[in-house]
């Protein structure tokens, strides 16, 4: 058994941000998108990480994008300040995957689908809010810290695939008594997002339910994004697909528009 320590430390390895990086999202949660701008031009790092992020066919523009001020502009506050927490999550990727068949390519490519297809989720559901738009980041860095935890227990994760026909998801809360969402809400709690952020992906499990309703709906359009975006061919041979047990009761309501949506991403 992986302890809860153990997983406090992986999660306590996410990398703290540059001064630059941190003077530029507390610009953009102060709504000073301009000036977030000019501060986020200092870190050379973060700006080709944006150009590489923008400039991928799935966002659409049809010329290259290269000025950061301009690309915050084409964001607009919501989208910077998530396009700057996927940088935070590329800052804790691996060189090497412990498990999962991922590189810097395909995993920057999961991060582009996931947080494109969200943007037009939010814009289908008439809601603006930066919060609401920031908690996609917290999947791809929760799958950071789950390939970490399978690394510690790499011979038992493959016993347990090759005994059972079971989800990675199941196999990290047997090893942890975690599983991939309660990590998603540790470092939520740990880059300071409110509640309803890391409650709403909470809510994707498909298992685990809340009083509020926004965050009920919110929860089914992310558990069929995540199960979307996983079974796509790439995520398929990175064996990401395999993470999580579709939930089809759960989400029978939005199938139908969901999916209108995700045929326009293709």
């Amino acid at each position: 058994m992986i302890t809860k320590a153990q997983i406090d430390d992986f999660i306590e390895k996410i990398p703290p941000s540059p001064i630059v990086l941190k003077q530029t999202m507390m610009l953009l949660n102060a709504g000073e998108l301009t000036k977030a701008a000019k501060v986020a031009i200092e870190d050379k790092a973060l700006n080709s990480y944006l150009k590489n992020i923008v400039n991928k066919p799935i966002f659409g523009f049809r010329n290259e994008v290269s000025d950061i001020s301009q690309i915050f502009g084409i964001l607009g506050l919501s989208g910077s300040q998530q396009a700057v927490y996927n940088y935070m999550v590329s800052l804790l990727s691996p060189a090497k995957w412990s498990l999962f068949e991922l590189n810097s390519h395909t995993f920057y490519e999961l991060q582009a689908h996931l947080s494109s297809l969200w943007k037009k989720i939010l814009t289908h559901l008439n809601i603006e809010d930066k919060e609401i738009e920031s908690a996609i980041a917290l999947l791809p860095a929760s799958i950071i810290v789950a390939d970490a935890l399978f690394g510690e227990k790499i011979n038992d994760v493959h016993l347990l695939r090759s005994a059972n026909d079971i989800d990675y998801n199941t196999i990290l809360k047997r090893l942890c008594a975690m599983d991939l969402f309660d990590i998603c809400e540790e470092i939520g709690k740990k880059w300071d997002m409110e509640q309803q952020t890391y409650e709403i992906v909470q809510a994707a499990s498909g298992v685990k339910s809340y009083e509020d309703e926004q965050t009920m709906l919110l929860g089914k359009w992310m558990h069929l994004l995540l199960f979307f975006t996983l079974s796509k061919p790439e995520f398929i041979a990175a064996q990401l697909n395999d993470f999580i047990e579709f939930q089809v009761d759960f989400v029978e309501e939005i199938y139908g528009d969901f999916m209108n949506i995700a045929e326009v991403e293709q």
